[in-house]
C-alpha cells in the first residue's frame, strides 16, 4: 500500500502516539512511503528547526530514507494546485497522485477538509491506522 505522510505526522512521530505508529508501519514494511524531493527537503528543514537534527533522530530517519526500504521516490512530480489556503500543502497531493498512493496521512485541516482527491484518501493518523489494521481493510460499522 502506497502512502504519503505529511510533515506534521512525521514531526509528531518523534513524540509518540498514533503518528509514531504510522511510521512504525512503514519501518515494518506494512506500507510503502511515497516521497518527492520537496517532501524530503521539508522533513529535514522542519525537523532541524525543531532541534531534532543530528543526534535527535534526523540521522536515523535519513538513513532509512537513503536505504530505499519500503520507499517509492519521485524527484519532481507534476504540480497540482488545490489547497488555496496553504499552497505549500500541494506538494503532498502532487506526490500522492503521481505515485498512485492510496492514502495521504495528515493532521493538517487544509488537507483533511478536502476529502478524497483523485483517488487519494486523506486521513488523520488514527483513522488511517484503523483502516490499515482492520481485518477486512476497513473498520466495521463505518462507511467506505
Amino acid at each position: 500500500m502506497r502512502v504519503v505522510i505529511d510533515t506534521n505526522v512525521f514531526v509528531s512521530s518523534f513524540f509518540g502516539g498514533k503518528p509514531r505508529q504510522v511510521i512504525e508501519r512503514w519501518m515494518e514494511g506494512r506500507i510503502t512511503l511515497c516521497l518527492s524531493t520537496a517532501i524530503v527537503d521539508e522533513y529535514i528543514a522542519v525537523l532541524t528547526r525543531m532541534g531534532l537534527g543530528p543526534g535527535g533522530g534526523l540521522n536515523e530517519l535519513m538513513e532509512w530514507i537513503a536505504s530505499g526500504r519500503n520507499i517509492a521516490f519521485i524527484d519532481n512530480p507534476p504540480p497540482v494546485r488545490v489547497v488555496e489556503a496553504d499552497p505549500d500543502d500541494d506538494k503532498f497531493l502532487a506526490c500522492a497522485v503521481a505515485m498512485e498512493a492510496g492514502y495521504l496521512v495528515s493532521g493538517d485541516r487544509h488537507l483533511l477538509d478536502l476529502g478524497p482527491y483523485r483517488g487519494v484518501r486523506i486521513l488523520n493518523p488514527a483513522t488511517f491506522l484503523a483502516v490499515l489494521d482492520a481485518p477486512e481493510g476497513f473498520p466495521k460499522g463505518r462507511k467506505r
